[in-house]
């Protein structure tokens, strides 16, 4: 009994929390929600933490946005056993103003909410924290943490105490406003600075907002007036610091009233203009707007130029055809392209639901994709070259143009006639459409992720008719493809040219390959295709079951495609892309330290799948007068390769409102939360917020 006793004394007071550290003005430890990291069925793959600090009494430590000064937390995991990465939350702040200076943090107690992902779950997990914090009264003091935590493998039963006190600051971290009641109608500019609308379920208390990513906007305390039984509120946040234009300028907004929260990011439009806010029908009108006119620009981008030649077939092809057979091709490519946004928005929808990153054009980071893409472009160009075809049979083609077969638009063959084709040129379209950014597609994109599934189906249908509107527009005036000449055999030239160029693409999408997975792969990828079309040539000129051979040969190189980037992978830090020497790889901890040191931060988001960064790359940031200053003395250009999925990058974006590339934002004394620059570079725009951060 007293061996018992003995035992019980020395066992912790929790399931599986850390031992406490303690310096002269705050204490921390870790804590995990559970007692193990699982068994059987019930194996996590995501163990819920938190970094538990108590700040002594007076003195505070900061938000992620401090405000006009301090320094957020930094936590690094080196040295922990089992990790394979974590996702850190953040509590609503307080406000804390001292002789006219706003800064936002903690003062007490804080506990952030982590959730651990394992490498292997069920394992144990052996953590180590290296705590960086600013804690400041009169005086700010840097403060050092070196915190463990041992999660044993067993059941994940809850760990009692440390789970409520867990789940309680959970309750704190802003969403969406459904569980609080709160809503955010409308942000604009006024001559006072910047103006929130803002309703509540139950009656405000003591509201207050937050403003992050305003471009170095500085803003005051807010001034509250309060409406309709206390639940519709207008909070005025005066400008405090040099004029900034905000027009377009996507910003996140925290709304903050006792225990409950809201987070949503929203675009002001300067001059009194109303901006899209959560559940604003104004702003979503705006925002559907912005959609489409950003997809109706995706027709003038870099990556949507390789499928043209099918556009351009398309139209050649109904040269001389009747109205109704020319409005019937169209009409199904425009079905294409919006049944293709369907299934990305179905597909964003389900990944946010799951918790994991979601953005435009990340399905480029799949090497499995890539190889899709790969496969279907070579089969487009095959098709192209008369190496085979896959006709409507008869009754369908009859019944999808309503039995109307005219003599003359025959003469294109059975592509002409076939709205499978045009329906799959539409969505190819879409899909090469996807790693691309436009002006006004960036705005509605984060908009869309940033909410709930209705506003992502609304957003990406907005798109959708955007890209579909030049074939809209055919269909409605078929006059315009009618007087085209009718087909004939100049078309076969014109075919063996445009099929030229997708093969092309299909090129370009092996030069991705060879950046997340390897070049073997890609080669390896680039022969099969090139012996698929072989195949096919070959197929052509056989007889009979020979040619079903033929075509089973081919779909079966098409298959084998596919295991290759998995038999030929290797490790992640090996296939990433080399940086050029003169950029320096993203480290969002260094930006502030070497803001600090009076320094400018160029930070360049890209990806060697988006065009568009590539373009801003030749066009702008490697030339002239820009890249005289971007490698100079004084600024740091700093470069996030987002080719391969990166959880630090992809959370990097979504603090900033964006989940698309390319992103360009600079950093520097003068602009502290950084000036964003538009998806498309000038030189004039980079040299202007170089000049406004420095």
């Amino acid at each position: 009994m007293l061996l018992a006793a003995l035992l019980a004394a020395n066992l912790p007071a929790h399931g599986a929390s850390g031992p406490w550290q303690q310096t002269d003005t705050v204490e921390g430890r870790l804590i995990a929600a559970v007692e193990g990291t699982g068994e059987g069925a019930g194996t996590l793959d995501r163990v819920p933490l938190g970094l538990h600090l108590k700040m002594k009494p007076g003195w505070k430590t900061y938000w992620r946005s401090p405000g006009d000064a301090g320094l957020p937390p930094q936590v690094s995991w080196d040295g922990s056993g089992n990790l394979a990465g974590t996702d850190f939350r953040w509590p609503a702040p307080h406000r804390f103003t001292l002789f006219g200076i706003e800064t936002f943090g903690y003062d007490g107690e804080v506990v952030f909410p982590i959730t651990a992902r394992p490498a292997q779950a069920g394992q144990p997990l052996d953590l180590k924290a290296s705590v960086d914090l600013l804690v400041c009264s009169d005086i700010c003091v840097p403060q050092h943490l070196d915190l463990t935590l041992q999660v044993p493998a067993g059941p994940a039963a809850s760990s009692g105490a440390d789970a409520n006190l867990i789940a309680r600051f959970a309750s704190y971290v802003p969403g969406d406003g459904t569980a609080s009641g709160l809503g955010i109608e409308s942000v604009r500019t006024s001559g006072k600075g910047l103006e929130v609308a803002a309703t509540a379920r139950e009656p405000f208390v003591d509201p207050d907002v937050f403003v992050e990513n305003a471009a170095g906007a500085v803003f005051g305390a807010p001034s509250v007036a309060f409406a309709d039984g206390n639940r519709r509120i207008t909070v005025t946040l005066p400008s405090s610091g040099q004029p900034v234009p905000l027009d377009g300028l996507p910003m996140t907004l925290t709304l903050v009233d006792g225990a409950r929260s809201l987070e949503t990011v929203a675009t002001v439009n300067a001059g009194g203009g109303v901006s899209q806010g959560l559940g604003g029908v104004p702003g979503l009108i705006a925002i559907l707007g912005f959609a489409l006119i950003g997809g109706l620009l995706l027709n003038l981008m870099p990556c949507v130029l390789p499928v043209l030649s099918l556009k351009l077939l398309s139209v050649v092809g109904h040269g001389g055809s009747a109205p109704r057979d020319i409005r019937a091709g169209f009409l199904a490519s425009a079905a294409g392209i919006l049944f293709s946004f369907m299934v990305l928005a179905g597909a964003a929808i389900a990944l946010k639901l799951t918790g994991s990153a979601v953005g435009w054009g990340i399905q480029f980071q799949q090497p499995l994709f890539l190889v899709f893409m790969v496969v279907l472009v070579t089969g487009f160009a095959a098709n192209l070259w008369g190496l085979f075809e896959i006709p409507l049979p008869r009754a369908i083609a009859d019944a999808a143009l309503g039995g109307h077969h005219g003599g003359g638009h025959h003469g294109g063959g059975q592509h002409s006639t076939s709205l499978g084709g045009h329906f799959a040129t539409g969505a190819l379209a879409t899909l090469l459409a996807t790693p691309c950014s436009a002006p006004f597609l960036g705005t509605a994109v984060g908009f869309a992720l940033a909410r709930g599934p209705l506003e992502i189906l609304a957003v990406f249908a907005a798109l959708g008719l955007g890209l579909a509107l030049p074939y809209l527009l055919v269909a409605a005036f078929p006059a315009l493809a009618a007087r085209l000449p009718r087909p004939g055999r100049w078309m076969l030239v014109l075919r063996r040219i445009l099929g030229g160029t997708l093969a092309l693409t299909g090129v370009w999408l092996l030069t991705v390959l060879a950046v997340q997975v390897s070049p073997a792969a890609a080669l390896a990828v680039g022969a099969l295709m090139a012996t698929l079309v072989l195949v096919l040539a070959i197929r052509k000129r056989l007889p009979g079951r020979a040619r079903v051979a033929g075509g089973a040969l081919a779909a079966v190189l098409a298959l084998a495609a596919f295991g290759l980037p998995m038999a030929l992978d290797r490790h992640a830090s090996q296939a990433a892309a080399a940086i050029d020497g003169r950029w320096t790889p993203f480290d969002k901890a260094a930006i502030r330290e070497q803001v600090a040191a009076g320094r400018t931060v160029f930070v360049d988001v890209t990806a060697d799948w988006c065009i568009t960064c590539q373009a801003n790359k030749k066009l702008v940031l490697t030339r002239g007068t820009v890249a005289e200053r971007l490698f100079g003395s004084g600024i740091v250009p700093m470069r996030a390769d987002w080719t391969r999925p990166d959880d630090r990058i992809s959370s990097y974006l979504a603090e900033h409102g964006r989940y698309g590339i390319p992103f360009n934002i600079v950093y520097g004394p003068g602009a502290p939360d950084g000036v964003a620059l538009p998806e498309l570079l000038t030189e004039a725009a980079v040299l202007a917020a170089l000049d406004r951060a420095r």
